[in-house]
């Protein structure tokens, strides 16, 4: 099995502290097990540990990518993350896209692939390197956060958890509210009809155990037309030693207009009361509306990442 090049890491570990989805709450988060965790630590660590990351070493350098099964399984294809890539400074840019091809070949050999990967905005190099591979920018991403929790101060809205019988309308909802820009409708590779079936899979796991909580509207006489899932990031939260929360899936159709923004207020309710000391939401540049709701409930933009993919097989690919 491959292991991570050294040298290599140590030229890109600047970049690799950007690749902690936490890397912009430096005042309650040390820098220092950011990076062991998702930078350059968790980089080091690929060839190691779970069988599923591996890496890729090429004459100009190395990629660190993961096999995804369950994503593999639902789509019936075999689906891979590429987490980073490890070249010198000075490695020529021809050299850096044809280590990434020859990669994309690899992949290919067995026949179709699905890959993607999120790239913090400040990692230009991997960026260049990627679309010049000419794989595709599919999604734009802010990263928005609320710390300060004690001083939250918005009105309290009657809401409850979801019940795992709704799973099944969690669902519905999450199909019908689709999201033309999120990184699942962006792609064609996915199509319209396996996008919607993958968030409506997602949020049905949600309410049945998948996230830590649910959040629907609890008005009476008010149709069930929305939800919000929670992860508290337990594992994160215990190694970096701080409480957090995280919005992971929203949507709000038709009959819950308004209460995109309520829901959210009592997400951070919900942190305070637990403790954490900040609340995270994840959203795409194009979605204005959950801009306004993340400004007006005193959330942070954090920093922008792009997802970007890639896809063929053994002859389409080059």
């Amino acid at each position: 099995m491959e292991s991570v090049d050294s040298a290599l890491l140590a030229q890109r570990a600047a970049a690799l502290a950007f690749y902690s989805p936490y890397n912009f709450l430096r005042k309650v988060v040390p820098t220092e097990p950011q990076q062991e965790l998702f930078g350059a630590g968790r980089a080091a660590r690929f060839g190691t540990g779970s069988a599923n990351e591996v890496v890729f070493t090429h004459e100009a350098g190395q990629l660190l990518y993961a096999a995804l099964p369950w994503d593999s399984d639902f789509f019936a294809t075999p689906t891979y993350r590429l987490f980073t890539g490890l070249f010198a400074e000075k490695c020529p840019p021809a050299d850096r896209v044809a280590a990434v091809r020859s990669f994309q070949r690899q992949l290919a050999a067995t026949g179709a692939y699905y890959c993607f990967s999120e790239v913090p905005c400040e990692d230009t190099m991997l960026l260049q390197t990627l679309t010049a591979s000419g794989w595709r920018l599919v999604e734009t991403r802010l990263l928005y956060y609320r710390d300060n929790l004690l001083a939250f101060g918005q009105p309290r809205y009657p809401v409850r958890l979801a019940r795992p019988e709704e799973a099944a309308h969690m669902a519905q909802i999450s199909a019908a509210a689709r999201n033309e820009y999120d990184r699942f409708h962006a792609d064609p590779w996915f199509g319209a009809a396996r996008a919607d079936a993958f968030l409506a899979r997602y949020a049905s796991a949600a309410v049945q155990g998948y996230c830590d909580a649910v959040l629907v509207p609890n008005e009476p006489g008010l149709p069930l037309d929305s939800f919000l899932a929670i992860s508290d990031l337990p594992a994160d939260s215990a190694a970096l030693g701080v409480d957090l929360s995280r919005v992971v899936l929203t949507a709000v159709g038709p009959e819950n207009r308004g209460w995109h923004v309520r829901l959210v207020s009592e997400t951070v309710h919900r942190a305070r009361e637990r403790g954490a000391q900040a609340v995270l939401m994840t959203t795409q540049a194009t979605n204005r509306a959950v801009v306004r709701t993340s400004e007006k409930l005193g959330f942070q933009l954090g920093g922008s990442s792009h997802v970007l993919a890639c896809h063929g097989n053994l002859t389409a690919t080059t």
